[in-house]
């Protein structure tokens, strides 16, 4: 049996080498075919494609099929199998290894049961992972659909939705900044956030102009009734407007205007950090778990839901609670809502919808009844 220094010594060297065979597997998931040889033009030219299968999905995304591929090799290395090639019934055993959660020891790294969702996303990583090794996973194979359809059945339960910002919720929230640099960067993100329906990946992602960076998601164009926002978004390229408010204080884009006015900012990433003196702006994008602090933080300065304890009340909110505002709070068209989304679905939209009137087409009576 090792020893305590022996699994010490163990644990980060297992992790480095699940880091190396990943950077390896990455490096060669496309490459020349074995009977052609390679050339500086040929080699340049798989470099390239390598940047394309990289963007094909986004950097978290990238991250967590990292993690889940790192987490199975690891898994089958404690049973004493490989990787590779697939095998649907080794893939079967580990879904339900993460279903009914391993007990905790020097050997098995799975402590406790895993939420359906989590074990849905794991597959679905393992499965892109094989794809980038030139394998098939076959989720139909019963040894997968029919343990995964029994995890479901008997663990399945019902998603915890975040809490929805309302109007007078944004309205306290923007309040309670002040009027330095810094929270006219903090007013913008919350009203463009919300008017928007924006993820707080996109808000973060936009630049002044368009091609101002090569890491853009996105740029913003004002005009005199509104601000025009172009995404490359999840779903692919849209076109987001938002129109002025009512009043100076609550709209969104006279807090974009007063922002990047004071700042100083014509160039490149719209929201960018400040200096440590609070005086002037940087050229460094913010990080989007920027805005989920902000939520978290001006929530509970503006006491939303004061009447829970705050440990409560940061869980139930996050930076898709600005979605969730603006889908249930907007008294229009349902299809305006979800063009705004960007969802492909209505079904999408009214997920995120948490007050609107489920009976305004009631086909009891419309059948006779």
């Amino acid at each position: 049996m090792p020893s305590k220094t022996e699994k010490s010594r163990s644990a980060p060297s297992d992790k480095l080498n699940d880091a190396r065979v990943e950077r390896r597997d990455q490096d060669h998931s496309i490459a020349l075919p074995s009977h052609v040889a390679g050339s500086g033009t040929l080699d340049r030219l798989v470099d390239t494609a390598r940047d394309y299968a990289r963007a094909s999905v986004s950097e978290n995304t990238l991250k967590a099929y990292a993690k889940d591929w790192a987490h199975f090799a690891r898994w089958c290395r404690m049973k004493g199998t490989a990787a590779l090639p697939p095998s649907s019934e080794m893939i079967g055993l580990y879904l339900a290894d993460l279903a009914s959660g391993s007990r905790p020891s020097a050997s098995q790294s799975i402590s406790c049961p895993l939420s359906v969702s989590t074990i849905d996303r794991r597959l679905s990583g393992l499965a892109w992972n094989y794809a980038q090794r030139g394998f098939t996973l076959d989720r139909k194979d019963r040894h997968i659909a029919t343990v995964l359809a029994g995890i479901k059945r008997k663990h399945a339960r019902p998603p915890v939705q975040k809490e929805a910002i309302l109007p007078e919720d944004i309205l306290a929230m923007v309040a309670t900044l002040p009027f330095d640099l810094r929270g006219l960067r903090d007013r913008a993100i919350l009203l463009l956030g919300y008017a928007g329906g924006l993820r707080r990946s996109e808000i973060v992602s936009l630049d002044v102009h368009q091609d101002d960076t090569p890491d853009s998601g996105g740029w913003i164009e004002i005009f005199d009734k509104g601000a025009l926002l172009t995404l490359n978004a999840k779903t692919g390229w849209r076109e987001v407007e938002v129109g002025r408010g009512s009043k100076e204080p609550s709209c969104p884009v006279h807090a974009i205007e007063q922002w990047l006015h004071f700042a100083k900012t014509d160039f490149g990433p719209v929201f960018v950090g400040i200096s440590r003196d609070g005086k002037r702006a940087s050229e460094t994008r913010l990080n989007n778990k920027h805005v989920a602090r902000l939520i978290k933080r001006t929530v509970l300065d503006a006491g939303i839901r004061s009447e829970l304890p705050e440990k409560d009340r940061l869980t139930l909110f996050s930076g898709h609670s600005l979605r969730a505002g603006l889908a249930s709070s907007a008294e229009v068209d349902e299809r305006y809502v979800q063009k705004q989304l960007g969802h492909t679905s209505a079904e999408m939209t009214r997920r995120y919808q948490r007050r609107r009137d489920r009976f305004r087409v009631n086909l009891t009576k419309a059948a006779g009844l």
